[in-house]
């Protein structure tokens, strides 16, 4: 009778155990996202030839895709769809694991038939990883409140293209590969019109300090934080770009999260007495973190500290006409660059998102000094 018992009870306990496990496989498969359709060419509603190849772009691989009419082969995201089709209008019917699409074309005929072309809705583009995506559209700059200062003044509106910013500031561990691959960046070998005699002055060599690999990297100059920006085909944003990231879409605030400030929002004021890992405190609500402490941070911008009083309304540049002016020329620059954000020494009048500093691009600072990198949606 134990016996029985004994087999009986592990008998349960595999099937308890066979489904636990399905339930969690088709947990897993339900976090994953389903490909979604982008567009279409020819454009759905065109009149098209028997022979015809449909061809069907994807924001990723779909997987297996079928369809009702014609034959298709999957190519990464591409997916083609050959003929012949049948004189007359049809409807091309798509399917693939989390979606379906109709798709209405015409085999041309003598009288074509009066169809008004599919309009397939354009995605947002998709950031890189560990990039931010901010949106196109006008905010207002500078800052005529009771803290601002005379260089942030006028407030005015500014309209920026959309672009991605860094999540994080460039962490110790990141500007490590770039030096390692570019010797020219290392400490012992930086040409000294590139700096000022502080650049990686933490760093032991080719090594940062221990157990500090998630810190920002400090000790740094506008030319090697430029020199980074462009190995990882990336480059400074530009002072207009970095205040509208740190605003996060807010209006008329202080902070890049609201008109007060304390040590559980951001690295500031000695009350750590160092940098801290990237990505402590709470992100704004663009998801951009640090953007107020922790270290200050270059950017593209030559520093006129009355830029504001006749600055172009859209992505506006100072000491340039466009970014690609600096951004191939920046070794030969020697005009000061703007400085934003503050660090973890800093108060907290200079963390306010319209707070502006100059500096000469040799500077490396005594300590709070590092950047993030910005780049152009294509």
């Amino acid at each position: 009778m134990k016996t029985l018992l004994k087999f009986f009870t592990l008998i349960v306990v595999g099937i308890l155990a066979v489904y636990m496990v399905g339930c969690g496989e088709r947990a897993e498969d339900d976090d994953v996202e389903a490909a979604h359709l982008m567009r279409a060419n020819p454009t759905p509603g065109s009149t098209i030839a028997a022979n015809s190849t449909i061809t069907v772009t994807f924001d990723k691989d779909p997987g297996s895709v079928e369809v009702n009419v014609g034959a298709a082969t999957t190519s990464g995201a591409t997916v083609t769809i050959t003929g012949p089709f049948q004189q007359g209008q049809f409807t091309l019917t798509l399917t693939w694991e989390g979606g379906t699409r109709d798709l209405t074309y015409i085999v041309g005929t003598s009288e074509p038939l009066d169809v008004e072309p599919e309009q397939i809705p354009e995605l947002e583009p998709v950031a890189p990883e560990g990039m931010v995506l901010i949106p196109e559209g006008e905010f207002q700059m500078g800052s005529e409140d009771g803290d601002a200062d005379n260089d942030e003044q006028p407030e005015h509106a500014v309209y920026i293209d959309a672009f991605y910013i860094d999540e994080n500031e460039v962490t110790n561990a990141q500007f490590k590969d770039f030096v390692l691959a570019n010797p020219e960046w290392q400490k012992n070998r930086i040409d000294e019109k590139f700096q000022n005699g502080n650049y990686l002055h933490d760093w032991n060599g080719n090594n940062y300090p221990d157990e500090e690999g998630e810190h920002p990297v400090r000790y740094v100059s506008w030319y090697a934080a430029m020199a980074y920006a462009v190995w990882v085909d990336k480059r400074l944003p530009t002072e207009a770009e970095w205040e509208k990231a740190a605003r996060g879409g807010l209006k008329g605030k202080k902070y890049p999260w609201g008109n007060t400030i304390n040590g559980t929002r951001a690295n500031y004021g000695k009350n750590i007495g160092h940098t801290t890992p990237v990505g402590k405190y709470l992100p704004n609500d663009y998801g951009v973190y640090d953007m107020a402490g922790n270290v200050w941070e270059w950017c593209l911008d030559a520093y006129q500290s009355d830029f504001y009083a006749n600055s172009p309304k859209r992505n506006p540049v100072a000491g340039a006409d466009n970014v690609a002016e600096i951004v191939n020329d920046f070794k030969n620059l020697v005009t000061d660059r703007v400085l934003r954000g503050s660090g973890w020494n800093g108060n907290p009048e200079w963390l306010r998102a319209a707070n502006r500093y100059g500096d000469s691009p040799a500077y490396a600072g005594i300590g709070a000094l590092g950047f993030r990198c910005a780049k152009d949606v294509e």
